[in-house]
C-alpha cells in the first residue's frame, strides 16, 4: 500500500536524484535551497510588506487558462499560482507532497482510492469534492472537447471509450460511445477511486500536474465565462488579463494549502524583448526575471550589473532542442535529422552564447531526473562534421534549411548561432525564422503553419523520466506537436508505464529514449540552466526546479 503520510509524501517512485544537480559546469544553487537576498540577521530586522503585488516577467498564456487544455510554460506557470493539485513538488528537491489530497493509497498500483481534506474551497467559495475532480478528468480525455492535455488521461480505465481522436489529434465525425470514463468513480465527496487499465506504479507523482488539476461548477455551466475570469482553488486569484500585456493575480485568503503567501498578488508581464525586461530589473521597475538574457553573460556583464544578493545561477529540470514537423515529408529521412544533429557545435555554441554557463545535452532525459544515462544519444549529439556533410549529402535535401524560433524569451541568438553552425558544416543555406511571441509560435505549431525546423524545449510537470518521454514520443502525445510515432516507442513506454518496479520501468523507458534519440525528430541542444535577477526589495528568493518562483517563500521589503 502506498499513501501520503501527514506531512511528508512517501510516492518517491520516480524521485529526483538530488545529486546530480551540481553536475556540469554551471554554478548551482546550494542542493538545499537557492540564496536569499539576506542572511537572517537582517531578514528578521528588515519589515516587510505581505499585501505589495510583485512583477514577474512571463511568456504570455498560448490559450484560455484552462487546466487540460495548456501545456506550455506561460500559461502552466500562472495554473500554478490559481489552482492546486492532489499533490504539489516541493520548490528545492521536487519531490511531492501531498495538497489537496489526504491521502492516495493502492495495493496493486491499478486500482487508486483518493481521499481529500475537507477544509479547501475554490476562489467563488464552492466547494472543492471528488465531483471536481472527476468531472474535470472526464471533461479532459472527452475528444470532442479537444482538450491538448487529453492524452494524459490515457492510462484511466474507459478511455478509449470517451476518447476516438485520430491519431493527429483530429475528431472523427462519429463521437465517441462515452462521456465518462469507466475508471472514475465518485465514492462520496471526500473520496473517489481511480482504476487503471493496468498497474502504473507512477500514477500518483503525476497528480500535481495541470493536467489533474480539479475544476469547479461554474466552468462546466459556462466555459466561456471562465474562459473569461478563471477560477481555481489555488494561493491566487485571478483578476484581470490584458492581452498582449499582463495579467494580475491577488492572494486568495481563502487558500486551503498549508503554506501562505507573503505578497498581495502579482503582476505577469509579457515581455516580447528580454533585454528589456533585464533592465527594468536592474532599474527595479521589475521585480523577477527567471532567465537573464544571453548579453547578460557577455563579458561577465551580469557581475557588474548586480550583486550577488540579486542574482543566481541554478539548475531546472529540462532541455533545449530544435525538432521536426513529421507531418512534413522533407522531413522523413532519419539520416537527415541525424545529419543536422552532428552539425551542431554544441560546446562552441554554449561557450559563445553563454559563457560556458550550459552543459550540452546528450539525451532526452536531464541529468538531474531519476533514470537519466549518461551518453544516451552517443555520437549523434556530438559534433562530427565529416559524417554529418557525408550523412547530409546522401539524402539530397533540397531547399534551405529553415529554423523557427519565438524571440520573446531569449532564443534567438542562441538559435541562429545553431543555424550557423549548420550551414557551415554541411554547405547548405540555412535560414531563421523568427516568430514574435511563443503563444503566436506554440500556434502556429499546433495548427501545422509552421513546416520549418522549430526551435523546443521542455519543463518538466513533474520530476520523472515518464514526463520527459509519455507526453512528447507517444504517439499523439499531449505535447508532440511534431507528431513523432513509432510503435515500437509506443510499446516500450506502455510496458514501462505497468512495470511492476521502479527499476523494471525505467529500463524501459530508458530504451524507448534510445530509440526516439536514434530517430532523432527531436535534437537536443543543451540541459536547462538560467541565472535569475530580481529588485532590490525581494528577500527570500528562491527559484524552483520548474522554472518558476516560490511565491511562498518570496517576501517584499517595506
Amino acid at each position: 500500500m502506498r499513501k501520503f503520510p501527514a506531512a511528508v509524501c512517501a510516492a518517491t517512485v520516480l524521485s529526483l536524484l538530488l545529486g546530480a544537480c551540481t553536475s556540469g559546469g554551471d554554478t548551482a544553487a546550494p542542493s538545499s535551497a537557492a540564496p536569499t537576498t539576506a542572511s537572517p540577521r537582517q531578514a528578521a530586522a528588515t519589515p516587510v510588506d505581505n499585501d505589495v503585488v510583485i512583477s514577474y516577467s512571463e511568456t504570455e498564456p498560448a490559450n484560455a487558462l484552462v487546466p487540460g487544455n495548456t501545456t506550455e510554460v506561460g500559461g502552466i506557470s500562472v495554473l500554478g499560482a490559481l489552482f492546486r493539485g492532489l499533490v504539489e513538488y516541493d520548490p528545492t528537491t521536487a519531490q511531492p507532497r501531498p495538497a489537496v489530497a489526504e491521502s492516495i493509497t493502492t495495493t496493486d498500483s491499478k486500482v487508486w482510492s483518493i481521499k481529500l481534506k475537507p477544509n479547501w474551497v475554490f476562489q467563488d467559495g464552492s466547494k472543492v469534492t471528488s465531483r471536481s475532480f472527476v468531472d474535470a478528468w472526464n471533461y479532459t480525455a472527452y475528444s470532442p472537447n479537444l482538450m491538448k492535455s487529453a492524452s494524459y488521461m490515457a492510462n484511466i480505465e474507459g478511455f478509449k471509450q470517451v476518447n476516438n481522436a485520430t491519431p493527429d489529434g483530429k475528431q472523427p465525425a462519429d463521437l465517441p460511445p462515452a462521456k465518462q470514463m469507466s475508471g472514475l468513480r465518485v465514492v462520496d465527496d471526500q473520496t473517489f477511486t481511480v482504476t487503471l487499465d493496468a498497474p502504473f506504479s507512477g500514477f500518483d507523482l503525476r497528480l500535481g500536474y495541470a493536467a489533474f488539476y480539479p475544476m469547479p461548477a461554474v466552468f462546466f455551466s459556462d466555459r466561456k465565462a471562465f474562459e473569461a475570469h478563471p477560477v481555481g482553488n489555488g494561493p491566487f486569484r485571478f483578476v484581470s488579463y490584458t492581452k498582449g500585456s499582463n495579467l494580475l493575480v491577488k492572494r486568495f485568503d481563502g487558500y486551503g494549502g498549508a503554506r501562505k503567501a507573503n505578497i498581495g498578488g502579482i503582476d505577469y508581464r509579457f515581455y516580447t524583448d528580454l533585454d528589456k525586461a533585464y533592465a527594468d530589473v536592474l532599474a527595479d521597475k521589475l521585480d523577477f526575471l527567471s532567465f537573464t538574457p544571453w548579453s547578460a553573460t557577455q563579458g561577465n556583464k551580469i557581475e557588474k550589473d548586480l550583486p550577488q544578493t540579486r542574482r543566481v545561477t541554478y539548475k531546472y529540470l529540462g532541455y533545449q532542442a530544435i525538432a521536426f514537423p513529421m507531418f512534413d515529408k522533407r522531413y522523413a529521412s532519419p539520416a537527415l535529422r541525424q545529419a543536422i544533429s552532428m552539425a551542431i557545435d554544441r560546446p562552441a555554441l554554449i561557450k559563445r552564447i553563454f559563457n560556458g554557463g550550459r552543459t550540452p545535452a546528450d539525451g532526452l532525459v536531464p541529468p538531474n531526473v531519476r533514470g537519466y544515462i549518461p551518453n544516451q544519444c552517443g555520437e549523434l549529439c556530438t559534433y562530427q562534421p565529416e559524417k554529418a556533410k557525408k550523412l547530409f549529402d546522401s539524402v539530397g535535401f533540397q531547399g534551405p534549411i529553415t529554423l523557427a524560433s519565438n524571440v520573446d524569451s531569449g532564443n534567438q541568438e542562441w538559435v541562429e548561432v545553431v543555424c550557423e553552425s549548420i550551414q557551415r558544416t554541411l554547405g547548405h543555406p540555412c535560414e531563421f525564422q523568427p516568430q514574435k511571441t511563443l503563444g503566436e509560435f506554440r500556434a502556429a505549431l499546433n495548427n501545422r503553419t509552421i513546416t520549418s525546423v522549430y526551435r523546443t524545449a521542455w519543463v518538466a510537470g513533474f520530476p520523472s523520466i515518464e514526463n520527459f518521454l509519455n507526453p512528447l514520443f507517444r504517439t499523439n502525445g499531449a505535447s508532440n506537436v511534431g507528431q513523432y510515432a513509432n510503435p515500437k516507442v509506443d510499446d516500450l513506454l506502455t510496458r514501462a508505464d505497468a512495470a511492476p518496479s521502479t527499476q523494471q520501468a525505467d529500463a524501459l523507458y530508458q530504451e524507448a529514449e534510445r530509440i526516439a534519440l536514434q530517430d532523432m525528430q527531436t535534437i537536443p541542444i543543451w540541459y536547462q540552466s538560467a541565472t535569475a535577477a530580481w529588485s532590490s526589495r525581494l528577500r527570500e528568493v528562491k527559484p524552483t526546479l520548474f522554472r518558476e518562483l516560490d511565491f511562498f517563500s518570496v517576501t517584499v521589503t517595506k
